[in-house]
C-alpha cells in the first residue's frame, strides 16, 4: 500500500521513510530517479548544473556539473548505460531515505543512505564535486 501511494503522489512528505533503487541521475546533487518511484534531490549539497553553471543562491563548487555527476554515479554502483534523454543510467544499492518534503516540482528532497556508502549526501562531499550547502544541511556531514 505504502509503495503504491508514493507513486501515487509527486513527493514524499516531510519526515516520511522511503526506500530508494536508483535507476537513473542527472547530476550531482539530484534528480535521481528511484524505481519505487520518486525523484530524490539529495539533502544538504549543492552541485553545478551539467551546463557548469551554478544556480543563482546556492554554493558553487569548482568541480564541473559532469565531475558532480559522474561521482554520484560511481557511488552508486557505475555507469549502465545513457537514456535518450541524457540520463545516466545505474542500478544502484537499495537506499534508505528520509524526505525533507518538496524540492520545487516533482522532487523530494530527501537524506539517503545505504550500507556500503553511508550518507549519500556526505559521501558526494567527501569527493569533492559537491559543496555542503549550510542552509540545508541541519547538521549532517560535519
Amino acid at each position: 500500500m505504502l509503495i503504491a501511494l508514493l507513486l501515487a503522489v509527486a513527493t514524499v512528505p516531510a519526515g516520511q521513510m522511503f526506500a530508494c533503487t536508483p535507476i537513473r541521475v542527472w547530476d550531482g546533487d539530484g534528480p535521481v530517479w528511484c524505481r519505487e518511484g520518486p525523484r530524490i534531490r539529495l539533502g544538504g549539497i549543492a552541485a553545478r548544473e551539467i551546463d557548469g553553471s551554478c544556480r543563482r543562491g546556492q554554493p558553487c563548487p569548482r568541480a564541473s556539473g559532469i565531475a558532480a555527476r559522474d561521482a554520484l554515479v560511481r557511488l552508486l554502483g557505475g555507469a549502465r548505460g545513457r537514456s535518450g534523454t541524457g540520463h545516466i543510467l545505474v542500478t544502484g544499492p537499495r537506499l534508505q531515505c528520509r524526505s525533507t518534503g518538496n524540492a520545487k516540482g516533482d522532487r523530494t528532497g530527501a537524506w539517503c543512505s545505504a550500507p556500503r556508502i553511508g550518507d549519500l549526501s556526505c559521501a558526494m562531499i567527501a569527493t569533492g564535486t559537491v559543496l555542503r550547502w549550510q542552509r540545508y544541511a541541519a547538521g549532517h556531514c560535519r
